[in-house]
Parts: C-alpha cells; structure tokens; sequence
C-alpha cells in the first residue's frame, strides 16, 4: 500500500500499525474532535426516506442556507462535493491565464488541479522559522523572512504580506494568484488588509479559506465580506473540518454568479448528495457546536504547542489553525512509524511537501486527552532513538 498524500488514511495506517483502522488515534487529518454534531445526525437521519430521489441539482435550500449564513445572494454560492472539486473548477479558469502564482509550501491538491489543466505555476516560498514571528516579503531573497510580532490577549497571529510578486514575475494582469488563508501546513494566518491589494493585480484571485471558521467571527480574516466588489475573487470554503464531517465531502464557492453558471456548466449534475447537503443545512444554524468549538481550540491547541516546544529537538509553529507544524531533528517518517507500531498513534509526514520533506510533521489539534496521549508517546519515541 502506498504511501498516502494526504493526512486521514487509516487503511494505510491500520496495515503498518498492524491494528484494526477504529483501534487508530488520528491525528493526521484535521478535522475537529468535537463532531459531528448531533444535529447533523439527526438531519441525515430524517433524509433517509429520501434516498430513492435525486437531490435538487439547483440545491435551493443549501444555497439559501448558506446564503443567510454568510448574508449574501445564493447566486454567489455554488455547493461542492468537497472544496476539492470546486479547486478543480478553479484550476480549469486558472489554467486559461498566463501562470499561477502559488506560495509554497502549498496543499498538493493545488499541483494537482493546476497540472491537470497543464497551467505554468509560479512559486514562492513562505519562511518557515515563524516561532513567535510574522512575515514579510523580503524583495531582494525573493522569500517571505520574519519580523517580531505580539500575539498578546485573544488577538490571533497574522502574517502581514508586501506587493512583492511583481518585483518577480513582472505584470500580474495576466496571472493568477491561488492561496490559503490560514495557511497550509504553517497554520500562518494572512490578514484581510494584506490580501485586497492583490484583487486590484492580479487577473483571478482564488483564496482556499478550509481552515477559516476555525477562528470565531471577531478574528477571521475572511474575504467574504468584500466578495461582491471584485468580480475577480473566488472564495473556497469547507463544511468538514469544522464539523467533523470528511466522509460526506461538501464545501462551496462564493463568487460573481456570472462564474459559478460557468463552472456549473463544466461539472456533473449532481456533485452533492442528499445526506450531505441537509448535513450542511442543520450545522450551519448549530451555533452552540459552533461556539463550543471556538471555545475548545486555543486552550488544546495551546497545550499541544506547549508540549511539543518542551520536547528536545522539536519546534512547533504557531500558527492560527486547528494543526501544528512541528520541525523535527530526526527523520518525521521514522517518528511516525514509531507511534504507530508501538503507540497506535498516526501522524502527518510532510513528505508531500518538497519544500519540507523529513523533517517537518503535522499534527491536528484534538482533545486534551488524546493530545496528552500523543506527547507521551512522542517522548517515549524520542528516548528509544537515541
């Protein structure tokens, strides 16, 4: 079985560990511990009666729910059987311009809608000694390098971006530019102001927002709030991180609607089913899952990160997500083999990520308990490699 590229494949972890898949603590994929809500439960299990049906390729009610949920016209929504196949639509557009601008390290699934499309990828790279530091675009390295930042009270880190691409790659009316906010695998998080300058630059700009309803309301630093004044702007969202919910695979995009017919006309008929989209419709009114979640993630995530930091030859990133990046002195491939032969325990190699290779991991944030499972296990597997 090969290896996964993706964090979340028990049946990959299950065969090393030599266990059952269920036996697994993963926390490989992030996806939140708290779910999924009941209210999800209760919504897929009230749709059963309705499977003998197709769903409404138009998905009105989900559309409309969403609609209220981010108070803009359910034309500027388009429901996605995961944010994967929306990035592939978006890959398609992207394709059709001069070259793509990507900041790197970057979510593989980025290469691969961009290079099925045979688009010219350009790229730059993030600097990853962020411990207690922000970035900015340093124009003579061509790399984002740190300056001091305060992370004081609830005030989540951002990273403060230049207009640094076109001291590169010359004019950007012709190109594209596609990122992630927070970021993916560094958890960095970019703030609102330090993106707008780019809508007036580039041609197309497509920001990957999976990691966003992480942070609450009065921290997020989402685009959507300006989507309707830049025709340019494409918005990926996901519904199943936040809410546990990896398995039915559902996310959208915001867009100008005249966009989203176009893609519409590119994909099948029915991308979300029936199950996941009355999923989507009762979680985005749970507002008590949503504040519980909000409540649980600094303090888990501060205690992760405190563990890690004090374990020898381990820095974790802060970052702004619901996962760490954890740089490593010894190979992450043969600590993750370690905690699954011995500790049932799976981890995130970053050998997907070339910038990073083996000796950086990621690691989701879970409970307390399961995060105080891992550093114990962690601790054990450093002794025994020394």
């Amino acid at each position: 079985m090969r290896q996964p590229a993706h964090g979340g494949n028990l049946a990959w972890a299950a065969a090393l560990a030599g266990c059952p898949p269920s036996a697994i603590l993963d926390f490989s994929a992030s996806i939140s511990p708290l779910g999924p809500p009941k209210s999800a439960i209760a919504a897929i299990e009230s749709q059963l009666g309705h499977l003998k049906h197709y769903p409404d390729p138009d998905y009105c009610e989900l559309r409309l729910a969403l609609s209220h949920f981010h108070q803009l016209p359910p034309e500027w929504i388009l429901p996605g059987n995961g944010s994967a196949e929306l990035l592939s639509l978006a890959g398609r557009e992207l394709a059709q311009l001069a070259a793509t601008v990507l900041t790197t390290p970057a979510f593989g699934d980025y290469y691969r809608a961009l290079t099925a499309y045979h688009a010219k990828v350009l790229e730059f790279s993030l600097s990853l000694v962020m411990s207690d530091l922000s970035m900015v675009f340093d124009k003579r390295q061509n790399t984002l390098t740190n300056m001091p930042i305060s992370y004081g009270g609830k005030k989540s880190p951002y990273v403060p971006l230049e207009h640094a691409y076109a001291h590169r790659i010359g004019p950007t009316k012709d190109k594209g530019l596609l990122l992630n906010n927070p970021h993916n695998p560094t958890g960095a998080l970019f703030s609102r102001e330090a993106i707008l300058p780019y809508l007036k630059e580039f041609a197309l700009v497509v920001v990957d927002e999976a990691f966003m309803d992480f942070l609450p309301p009065e921290e997020e630093q989402s685009l959507i709030q300006v989507v309707q004044e830049y025709p340019n702007l494409v918005i990926l969202r996901s519904l199943t991180k936040f809410y546990s919910l990896p398995g039915l695979r559902l996310g959208y995009a915001i867009a100008h609607p005249d966009r989203l017919r176009c893609w519409q006309s590119w994909r099948d008929p029915w991308p979300v089913n029936t199950l996941a989209a009355a999923a989507a419709v009762a979680v985005l009114q749970d507002k008590e899952f949503q504040e519980q979640t909000w409540a649980w993630l600094p303090p888990a995530r501060n205690q992760l990160f405190d563990g890690l930091a004090s374990k020898p030859g381990l820095q974790p990133l802060r970052g702004a997500a619901n996962f760490l990046l954890v740089e490593s002195q010894q190979s992450s491939l043969e600590l993750q083999q370690k905690l699954l032969k011995h500790h049932q325990i799976f981890i995130r190699d970053c050998l997907s990520f070339p910038e990073l290779g083996d000796r950086y991991f990621r690691i989701a944030v879970r409970s307390l308990s399961d995060n105080q499972r891992l550093l114990e296990a962690i601790s054990l597997s450093l002794v025994t490699s020394h």
